[in-house]
């Protein structure tokens, strides 16, 4: 485990486990790296898995980046080169895909294969609707309350009939104690304000999409004020696309081996 100062002054925490080609993982807008506690393990036999706290986030320090999307895609491309590689592979979820998308259209360079997550390339007016309660409960009631509202939207309804369910909710309620509301609300309003459709045909890297079913949050086909994955898929060049049944939009920790099984088999084909 280790920190790097970024050139805008941000402090970014990041460790690498495993062995083989390296794999970024850019995680969602309020978990930090724990984001991926339950994937990383499953990937560290073939890849070396590189987990960091964007700034604000976790261990990581520093405020929201003026620029907005394109600002965070320059600090995670910054930091790939700080910590000594050329190229990686990158799976980004959820605000996370946002940021890889931003990262793949920009910075090519930096980017080997592409692994996007349960995301939507612009917010509908329903996505929006369900991000303002959330920011109204990081900044009246706390993190923790941010955690209960995000599950109820994330997780697919099978999900609460498992006997881990409530372990996991009280494990994310912990993990979204370590985001300051303000870096939570930050990066809200940075996803609606983005629009990053006009990026699709910018990514020249092969893509792998995952979607879950269930996902009420980022859904697949958003309503028309919004660019899902669905249309992100017709306008990639090298696209391939898989959707986890009885799935919501938490499929990193939902359907963590599944979830492992798709992006080996994709980046090491």
């Amino acid at each position: 485990m280790s920190t790097i100062t970024l050139s805008d002054g941000a402090s970014v925490w990041y460790r690498r486990l495993g062995d083989g080609p390296p794999l970024l993982h850019i995680h969602g807008s309020a978990f930090g790296h724990r984001n991926f506690e339950r994937l990383t393990p499953l990937l560290i036999d073939r890849f070396g898995v590189i987990d960091f706290d964007l700034p604000g986030y976790g261990q990581s320090i520093g405020g929201p980046t003026k620029q907005g999307m394109d600002g965070l895609s320059h600090q995670v491309a910054e930091l790939v080169g700080a910590i000594g590689y050329e190229r990686v592979h990158v799976h980004g979820t959820s605000f996370g895909a946002m940021i890889a998308l931003n990262l793949a259209a920009h910075h090519p360079d930096r980017v080997d294969r592409l692994v996007l997550s349960c995301f939507l390339a612009r917010y509908d007016n329903a996505a929006r609707m369900m991000r303002s309660t959330w920011k109204r409960a990081a900044l009246e009631s706390g993190m923790e309350a941010v955690a209960d509202l995000t599950s109820v939207a994330g997780f697919a309804r099978r999900f609460y009939d498992e006997p881990w369910a409530e372990a996991q909710l009280a494990w994310m309620r912990e993990a979204f104690s370590h985001t300051e509301p303000a870096a939570f609300v930050a990066s809200t309003e940075t996803i609606e304000r983005a629009d990053l459709s006009p990026l699709v045909e910018k990514v020249t890297a092969p893509t792998l999409l995952i979607a879950g079913a269930e996902d009420n949050m980022t859904p697949f086909r958003p309503s028309p004020s919004g660019v899902g994955m669905a249309q992100i898929a017709e306008r990639l060049p090298v696209v391939e696309t898989s959707i986890l049944a009885e799935c919501g939009h938490y499929l990193v920790i939902e359907q963590a081996p599944a979830a492992a099984d798709l992006v080996t088999e994709f980046l090491t084909r």
